[in-house]
């Protein structure tokens, strides 16, 4: 349906038989992005001349790192057996970071397509994400992209479909997104497929928000399905949340950017704007309804909980008031991350902030270095301990100068992870090795197909989260792919490690480590500072210490003047007496001096390399 139709266009006319709600999931680079702009133009919601664009993907860091961060919304008309259906198209991320995002959108959804791509095959995030959607009851049909391309395997990936998801092979649609091949039977399988929306219109209205963002001129945007009952303009409405009244000031479908049509019924997706003034009030997973008619709140979300901590500075301390101004307006759109401010000796004012994973905390950094041109330093990432104490209370630690001492602690708890990593055979070995290493633990090993396997670790968070990625897929030459779930806390010898300049301990060096691999990473630790800590005109004693226990050490050797530079030749007492007195004036100033300490020495310490 054109778009000059919609302004004269009666929601009221479709009813759930006629409306359908669906995602799209898949691992990264599978298509997914593209096979949704193929869907809006085929249904004529954009035009040819904006084909091409990734059009759901709007940010910066979207477009350039070829994933999807923020779910966006799509509604298409389309005609099909002489019917005319609204389909609303809920885009996901399709990152482990974001599976949060991901569950979300898929709340909004009654079926999903299942995406793959037909030369790479099932891989880890699509594991993740078929559970995810699988667990919500929804209708999974599943999709065969990139179907042209010369190295495609389409049998091989059905045969890997029906082995890890029971998937028969006559259900697989094979498509094409680039060109169009197969994309109208997969709207005709969506319409026939998926179930309408449950829901009873002569019912309250009841509206599941399920997603929000922050507009310069508009305010809070809010995303909806509506349950039961209608929702129109200038309705008082509730949140079952907070409580709050809010009045509808507009109410419309996203086409893909917001159009207004004044009201909409059961079933059916689209904004809401409600004059609320931060996206905090916006709770996703609230319920809205009618003020003088409150219905049963609907279940709503667990809040995303931060599992991987870091500071943010700015490089220059005067940036510090535009990089306050830059965090807040980012977590307007973004209320997973959680802000609070902190100092530190050495790199003055900053925050800490918390992230779901690695990767949402490195488009965080990245948005603010884009989107608001600011140079900043992010401290080594580090997760959240949990620590009993010998008086039996509990508390929760999220960086190493808040660890208490050794003997008030009874016990420490990390977060655990279960991992899932699909590989090619021939990187069995190296990848093996690199679990272990990172004290992980096997609980399943299977074959995906005859090249291909399934591992299945429990592993430590604080393991994976500086380079176990990036690692990863060097020793599978990029072929492995990798998701974890967050899977509680267990008990772990985690002791902390000090380091000590000239016997002061620097707050901002420290870190949390396993007891097995103290020795190494202190005798690593050590000798990195020595490389970068410039010579003073005293020695400089570099020490890793966990308690009162030296582990490791470095020296820093002196600056000296050449006092003996006059006397040539001649006595070597007078050359002792001067050497002694130099000797004497060291002392001293090793007693009043402090080390000085470059910041490229906290940034050193930062880039951890095995």
């Amino acid at each position: 349906m054109p778009y000059k139709d919609l302004k004269n266009l009666d929601l009221k006319s479709f009813s759930q038989k006629y409306i359908r709600n669906f995602s799209i999931i898949a691992h990264i680079d599978h298509g997914k992005s593209t096979l949704a702009d193929r869907m809006l133009e085929f249904a004529g919601t954009i035009s040819d001349r904006n084909k091409n664009e990734q059009f759901l993907d709007k940010l910066q860091v979207e477009k350039e790192r070829g994933i999807t961060v923020k779910a966006q919304t799509a509604s298409l008309f389309y005609e099909h057996e002489g019917q005319t259906y609204l389909l609303n198209l809920i885009d996901t991320p399709g990152h482990v970071d974001f599976s949060y995002e991901v569950s979300r959108s898929l709340y909004a959804c009654q079926g999903a397509l299942l995406l793959v791509d037909a030369a790479q095959g099932v891989q880890a995030q699509t594991m993740a994400n078929f559970y995810l959607a699988f667990d919500q009851d929804l209708t999974i049909i599943p999709v065969m992209n990139k179907i042209d391309m010369a190295n495609a395997q389409p049998e091989v990936v059905e045969n890997e479909l029906h082995v890890a998801f029971d998937i028969d092979k006559s259900e697989v649609l094979r498509i094409s997104a680039k060109t169009g091949l197969g994309v109208k039977e997969l709207f005709g399988q969506v319409i026939k497929r998926i179930p309408e929306p449950k829901g009873d219109e002569n019912k309250p209205l009841k509206c599941l928000l399920f997603d929000s963002w922050y507009d310069e001129y508009r305010g809070v945007i809010c995303l909806i399905e509506v349950i039961d009952g209608k929702i129109s303009k200038g309705d008082k409405i509730m949140s079952a949340h907070s409580g709050l009244e809010y009045e509808v000031l507009d109410i419309g479908l996203m086409y893909p950017e917001p159009v207004a049509t004044g009201a909409l019924f059961t079933g059916q997706v689209g904004f809401l704007i409600s004059g609320m003034k931060t996206v905090k009030e916006a709770r996703i997973g609230d319920t809205f309804y009618h003020t003088k008619y409150p219905v049963v709140a609907l279940p709503g979300f667990k809040p995303a909980k931060s599992m991987v901590f870091a500071g943010v500075y700015p490089v220059d301390n005067s940036d510090y008031e535009e990089l306050r101004d830059a965090i807040e307006k980012l977590t307007l759109n973004d209320p997973s991350v959680h802000v609070e401010k902190e100092s530190s000796v050495a790199l003055g004012l900053g925050f800490r902030c918390g992230f779901l994973g690695l990767l949402h905390m490195d488009v965080f950094k990245q948005r603010l270095e884009q989107e608001y041109g600011l140079s900043i330093i992010a401290t080594s990432p580090t997760v959240l301990y949990k620590i009993k104490l010998t008086d039996g209370s509990e508390v929760s630690i999220e960086k190493p100068s808040d660890f208490p001492e050794t003997v008030k602690i009874e016990a420490v708890y990390e977060p655990i992870i279960n991992a899932t990593v699909i590989t090619p055979k021939e990187y069995l070995g190296p990848i093996l090795q690199l679990c272990q290493e990172r004290r992980g633990e096997q609980t399943d090993m299977r074959y995906l197909d005859e090249n291909r396997i399934i591992l299945q670790y429990k592993m430590p968070l604080n393991e994976i989260i500086i380079d176990f990625y990036d690692k990863l897929k060097t020793y599978s030459s990029g072929y492995a792919s990798f998701d974890y779930e967050v899977a509680g806390f267990v008990v772990a010898d985690l002791v902390k490690m000090n380091v000590l300049l000239n016997g002061k301990p620097v707050d901002a060096l420290s870190v949390i480590v396993h007891e097995d691999k103290a020795y190494y990473l202190g005798r690593q630790l050590t000798q990195k500072l020595k490389a970068v800590i410039h010579r003073q005109m005293f020695e400089v004693a570099i020490q890793a210490a966990i308690g009162a226990k030296i582990i490791a050490r470095e020296t820093v050797t002196a600056l000296r003047k050449n006092v003996i530079a006059k006397c040539y030749g001649g006595d070597i007492t007078r050359k002792r007496k001067l050497l002694e007195k130099q000797k004497e004036g060291k002392k001293k100033m090793k007693q009043v001096g402090n080390v000085e300490l470059p910041q490229e020495a906290f940034l050193t310490i930062l880039k951890t390399d095995e």
